[in-house]
């Protein structure tokens, strides 16, 4: 019982946490300029109206902000949220629990929307369409179903993987959204921003350093932002500045580029076991110890993007890009071996 209180204790600090990092206004969401203009011109042109929003799909990888800009429409529209996530609504019986629980307008934000189950999308079909869900009650002969209005709401949906989405429920969303990884500038000012609400010491040019190795990312850069904090604290002035970081990424075996030890396990698999590719999911995850979900999921989307890594028909490639980051010149037309820069 303690053990548990213990737990459910420091998820709460966590998300207390996390929320405290949440702007709260699209003026305050440093980034995705071309995705924050449609929603704010959608939210204002409904909150003239005083109509619900159309349904939203938040599409990209995790920790862009999808969450984050959940919460931010629904307070620029004046509405509460409640939020789920796919795995947690189980039975349509937990769906109608979400619904009728709403008030006109209010925004059902469905995290990982993509996992769920396909009863429960059955669902929610009338529901974002017509505002009702037929219930059924009881088994057998003396089952009968109940029909349960709900209020016009917006669903907002995230999801980390769009294409396993269906089509029909893909189809009732109004407006589809991709967040892209941010730039340098823009994780800059998310760092600065964070840094004054944690009362974390930092320059410009420290956070510009933490910028260029966070993937893109502003949930990897608040996580090294405070792992920047602990080094400063304990072997610098407690000021981040750019040297500083610097070394404090390197700790973490963190490189100028933002690759980390599992990025260059996967590089040096590809190159140096199979000749830089065609090689199959299945071969690397055995050879570098890793599920194959996380390798597709959490390290190669990174890779790819940076132009290292190459998916084809056959197996993934290294690029030559991969080959010159780990000092090797590619593999010569004759079928040479590769040579030391």
């Amino acid at each position: 019982m303690t053990e548990r209180f213990i737990t459910s204790t420091l998820n709460k600090r966590d998300a207390a946490r996390e929320n405290a990092l949440r702007p709260p206004k699209f003026a305050d969401f440093p980034g995705q300029e071309r995705a924050k203009e449609q929603l704010e011109l959608f939210v204002q042109a409904a909150k003239a109206r005083g109509e619900a929003l159309d349904h939203i799909l938040l599409c990209g990888p995790p920790g862009l902000g999808k969450t984050t800009l959940a919460y931010i429409i629904a307070n620029e529209r004046g509405t509460n949220l409640k939020s789920s996530s796919g795995p947690a609504i189980e039975k349509p019986g937990d769906l109608a629990g979400l619904l009728t629980a709403l008030e006109p307008g209010d925004v059902l934000f469905i995290d990982e929307i993509h996992r769920l189950n396909s009863t429960v999308e059955e669902y929610l079909y009338s529901a974002m369409e017509d505002f009702f869900i037929d219930i059924m009650i009881e088994q057998g002969a003396g089952a009968r179903s109940v029909r349960l209005n709900v209020p016009q709401f917006t669903l907002i949906g995230a999801t980390t993987r769009q294409g396993m989405i269906s089509s029909p429920l893909r189809s009732r969303f109004g407006l589809n959204i991709r967040l892209d990884y941010y730039d340098v500038e823009s994780l800059s000012r998310i760092l600065t921003r964070s840094a004054g609400i944690l009362n974390i010491e930092i320059d410009p040019e420290g956070a510009r350093e933490i910028a260029g190795r966070c993937r893109g990312t502003p949930r990897i850069a608040n996580n090294l932002l405070r792992r920047a904090r602990d080094y400063a604290q304990v072997r610098a002035d407690a000021v981040i500045t750019g040297p500083v970081a610097a070394e404090a990424l390197a700790m973490l075996q963190i490189d100028s580029d933002g690759l980390d030890e599992m990025d260059i396990r996967l590089l040096e698999t590809i190159v140096v076991n199979f000749r830089g590719g065609p090689v199959g999911l299945k071969n690397i995850a055995v050879s570098v110890g890793e599920e194959e979900d996380s390798i597709e999921e959490v390290y190669e989307p990174f890779l790819i993007q940076k132009g290292y890594l190459v998916r084809t028909p056959k197996g993934r490639v290294a690029t030559p890009k991969a080959w010159r980051k780990l000092g090797l010149s590619p593999l010569r037309d004759d079928g040479g071996q590769p040579e030391l820069f």
